[in-house]
């Protein structure tokens, strides 16, 4: 985690370095209402059983999980700029992950692939730099919806033949910075977001029956990079 924020951190720097000398203050780009970034994302996973609710399979004590990062998602931000400081964003993008066993399960394959669509909304609040760079923070809400879930090897062993993790809403918090590159829009960006997000596990058999229930705790941080285009 901090080599993945030192790296962050460190490209911010490379890209104000860059961006400065080639925009004093009076040739900040006129500014527009929107802006679209294409990002490249990483979501780096912090899942955790943080309650058993059914468990008809007998969990040995200690049983844990972790869940996989993505180290690459593509994505789509669509931002509105209600005043000139002020905006409201919203993000578009699809990341797969796997859930395995730790503690006394360390080594399970519990959940094969789940597609997670992480809806969020924040408004933001923008300070104004020589140049026209733009530092933010930002806060909102956020609904995970999950698809294609699928027993892993080792739940399927116990006798899972269907695994559906309930969509569930949370908050977030972000900060990041957009640098402008030219007078027409063009820019650079980096985004932090940390969510704080749960999920319930629902394991069923052949028959139907719901052998084994947990809620989890997903609280991922989310990585991003990408160019911004304001219109």
């Amino acid at each position: 985690m901090k080599k993945v924020l030192g790296k962050a951190l460190g490209a911010a720097a490379l890209a104000l370095a860059f961006a400065s000398p080639a925009l004093a203050a009076d040739d900040a780009p006129a500014a527009g209402k929107w802006q679209v970034k294409v990002l490249a994302t990483s979501v780096l996973a912090d899942g955790k059983i943080t309650a058993v609710r059914k468990d008809l399979i007998g969990l040995p004590a200690g049983s844990q999980t972790d869940a996989s990062n993505n180290a690459f998602t593509p994505t789509l931000a669509i931002e509105y700029f209600a005043l000139p400081n002020v905006s409201v964003e919203t993000i578009c993008c699809f990341t797969a992950h796997h859930v395995s066993g730790a503690g006394a399960l360390d080594g399970a394959s519990l959940v094969d692939h789940a597609l997670i669509l992480p809806a969020t909304v924040t408004a933001k609040y923008h300070l104004t730099l020589p140049g026209g760079i733009k530092p933010y923070v930002g806060a909102g809400g956020a609904w995970f919806f999950y698809i294609a879930e699928r027993p892993g090897a080792t739940a399927q062993t116990l006798g899972a033949t269907r695994v559906k993790l309930d969509n569930d809403a949370g908050v977030v918090v972000q900060g990041g910075i957009d640098i402008p590159i030219t007078k027409t829009g063009l820019g650079l960006t980096l985004d932090a977001k940390k969510y704080w997000i749960s999920t319930t596990a629902h394991f069923y058999t052949a028959n139907g029956t719901e052998a084994l229930t947990t809620r989890h705790r997903m609280d991922p941080w989310v990585l991003s990079a990408g160019v911004a285009y304001r219109f």
